[in-house]
Parts: structure tokens; sequence; C-alpha cells
């Protein structure tokens, strides 16, 4: 169904989530065409600050090719693009044509009527490399019978580890356990969802989910004791974790302002922290904490455990789509969608991990590690691949929005309330998520 700009209302398309990518293929199952040539037009695409370099480039390779082509950057952060959005609409000039977006956004934009249906799977024979589109990041750009988005990058959480501070603190790191850990070794801050995540995902704990009818269920709405040995033992763990910061009222990692400031000061060499958990976004600031990189390994998110079972976060990603204004004019969804195949060349994927840091899903990771990137990045990418293969799909469906803010609110309450064990500290998370359920 096209996405037409205008005011007229479109039934809502019946929404399934496609099943997550596969690994990271080896070979292409198309070789890469020629690039489109002599288009004509104008469009405009957003970039972080960050990315500018890379997009230039791609810019102009693509007029040389499309001389009569025009693409304007526009450079703003992706969120405050997105949020553009959410305030006006896709006519606002500020909006580009072409722009990031995370996966889990697609279908509220996709309800918002912000999204062009988009001929992804010529894109992806365009620029090769995609082992199965469908069941990979792609597939979950797809709404009905509409791709409306193409795979930007994937990603996912790994291990950080200050091989001095382990090495001062005895601390083996090949393999690291959580409740094995003295207070301020293994940083992660748990209150907090996107990394929260990756301890409930070690025992299958579904902050919210849907049943094969399509209901939506929450683990957290069990009675405490009908959620199971392991679901049980990863919640105490995770209030033990709290305890440790909160005796003696030092509180910090149980503090969403402060604790991000805390992690920097505990990681850098010198200080208590062994390992932590983070995104390979980080790596630079990390390594620089860690001696310029001398003191940093780089590890599987599964080298830390928590009761000995390995910790897993999501198979994440963000997409490139195109604005909503653009459908129905052929010749502007060519130009863009022949921009976005510039951008995802994969002839250029070492270019686009140096600007953004940002892993290709198109590409194998021998063409990373052939590369003249330093071995800290290319250590990051093969541990982002390995965390990523082993890594559940990420919920990307409307209503998951909601356990942000429950999951936080509900931990963060734990040092009013000062629960005087798991339980209790359970009966918070509980009632929070009760009453989240409510609102379905």
């Amino acid at each position: 169904m096209k996405k037409i700009v205008s005011l007229v209302v479109a039934s809502m398309l019946a929404l399934s989530v496609a099943a997550c990518g596969e690994k990271t293929p080896t070979t292409p199952t198309a070789a890469p065409t020629t690039p489109d040539k002599g288009l004509k037009g104008t469009i405009s695409v957003q970039a972080e600050e960050g990315w500018k370099s890379y997009y230039d480039a791609a810019i102009a390779r693509f007029k040389a090719d499309n001389p009569d082509a025009v693409v304007n950057l526009i450079v703003k952060p992706s969120f405050e693009h997105l949020d553009a959005i959410d305030k006006t609409d896709v006519t606002n000039k500020d909006v580009a044509d072409v722009f990031a977006i995370p996966a889990d956004r697609i279908y509220g934009l996709s309800k918002n009527e912000a999204l062009a249906p988009i001929d992804a799977k010529a894109i992806a024979d365009k620029v090769g490399g995609f082992a199965d589109y469908d069941k990979g990041l792609g597939g979950n750009f797809k709404i009905g019978a509409d791709y409306l988005a193409f795979p930007m990058n994937i990603e996912t959480l790994i291990a950080f580890i200050n091989t001095k501070n382990a090495a001062a603190a005895s601390v083996d790191t090949k393999a690291i356990e959580i409740s094995d850990a003295k207070v301020g070794e293994v940083l992660i801050p748990a209150f907090n969802a996107w990394y929260g995540v990756a301890l409930l995902n070690s025992v299958d704990i579904e902050l919210l989910g849907k049943d094969a009818s399509g209901k939506l269920f929450s683990d957290m709405t069990k009675e405490w004791k009908d959620l199971g040995a392991d679901k049980q033992a990863v919640i105490t763990e995770i209030y033990n974790y709290w305890k440790t910061y909160t005796e003696g009222g030092a509180s910090v990692m149980w503090d969403k302002d402060a604790a991000w400031g805390h992690m920097d000061t505990e990681f850098t060499t010198g200080g208590k922290a062994i390992a932590r958990i983070e995104g390979p976004w980080d790596t630079s600031k990390l390594s620089k904490l860690a001696a310029e990189g001398a003191d940093l390994k780089i590890a599987p998110i599964g080298t830390v455990t928590l009761n000995g079972k390995p910790l897993t976060h999501w198979k994440g990603g963000w997409g490139l789509a195109i604005n909503a204004r653009n459908d129905g004019n052929a010749d502007q969804m060519a130009l863009a969608e022949a921009f976005i195949a510039e951008l995802i060349n994969p002839k250029y994927a070492v270019d686009f991990f140096k600007a953004t840091g940002k892993i290709m899903e198109n590409v194998p990771a021998a063409t990373y590690k052939a590369s003249d990137l330093s071995a800290t990045d290319k250590l990051v990418i093969e541990n982002v691949l390995a965390s990523y293969a082993d890594a559940p799909a990420r919920p990307l469906f409307t209503e998951w929005g909601s356990v942000w803010d429950t999951w936080q609110n509900s931990l963060l309450s734990w040092s009013a309330v000062k629960p005087a064990n798991a339980e209790a500290a359970y009966k918070e998370i509980k009632a929070a998520f009760d009453a989240m359920m409510l609102n379905f």
C-alpha cells in the first residue's frame, strides 16, 4: 500500500515481526551491479556530524555518475531528526528525504505514515552480500507487503575489559562471573533496560512478548513463586548488585544521571572496574580510559556470565529510510534508492566503519580483517559479529516502548523503598509491570 503524504487516513496493515538476522554472510548472493547513471533531481540526506566525511565522499562518487543530481546534506543527530518528524510531519523542509532510523522505530514511523515503501530487494541485489535478505535485518524493516527501510548496520553489546585492573584484582579475564565479582568490578547500569536485558536474556526473561496467538504477556507479572529458580536467581543478583552499591549510601550505580561518569572513572586504569558492557560506538572512549588501548581487551558479551550463564544482548541495527513525501514520485524514489545503494556499497565498508563506527550486515568479517583498520577496531568488529550471532531477536513491536520507563522506574524505586530481600524488590517490578499491562 502506498504511503501518500496527505491527510487521508489509510487502514493499518497487519503487523508481523520478521525473524531476525543470521550470521553475517561470508559470500554475497549476488554480485554488485553497475551504479545508476544519469539520474536527475534533488534530494536531502540526514547525516550525523561524525558521518559527514563518508557521506561527502559518497555524494562525490554519486555525482560522478549522475552529474545532474543534487544531494544536500542535513547534518543533524539521528534522534533529533526523528524528534522533528514526531513533532511536525514529513512535509517539514528540515526533515530529510533519506534518513537513518533504529529498527525499533519502524512500527511507530509506519503508523504515522512517515515512510515510503522502497524496492529493498532491488537495492540488495545491486549492492550484494546478503545471504538471506528477509531472514536478516532487512526482514525486520518489512511491514505487511512493504519494505520501509534498508539495512544500514548491525549492532549489539560486547564486553570491554581493563586487563591491568583485572591483574591487580587477580581476576581471570577468560570468564568473568558477576556473582563472584566484588563491588565495582563489573559495570552494567542494570536499571536501564537497554543494558538490563543483557542480564535478563541469560535466562530468557521476557519483559514484554507476544504468545502464539499474538497476545501480549510479561514474565514480570508472574508471582515470585512462579518465576522459576533461574529467573529468581537473576532477579536476586540484580538486587544484590543494587544492595552492594547502596550499603553505606554509595548509590551511584543506581543514579540514572551519575552512573555514567562513575563508570568512566572506575574503568580508567587504576580504578576498580574490570569489565564493562557497552556498544562498539564507545570503543574510542574506553580505549583512552584503558591507557590508550594498552590495557584494553575486547571480548564477546558472553565472556561475562551471571550464575554461570553467558550474557546475551539483542540483534539490533539501523536502517536507511525514505521520506513518505517522495512516495508516488518515481524520479525522486529512484534517486533516493540509488543513493542508499551508494551509501551501503560494500566496497567502502571499511571507510563507513571508520567514519560511523557502524558494521554493514552485507560485508564478511574477512573484509574488515584484511583492511587497514586498527587492531582494536578489528577486535571490536570480530566480537560484535560473534555476540550478534548468539543474540536473540530484538522486540520491535510498538508496545515495547512502554517497557523502558516501566523497568527503569521500578528498579530506581528500590532506593526509596529499600526492599529487605530480592522477593520484596521483585514486588516493585511486578507492580509496575502489572500497571503497564493494564494499559494494553
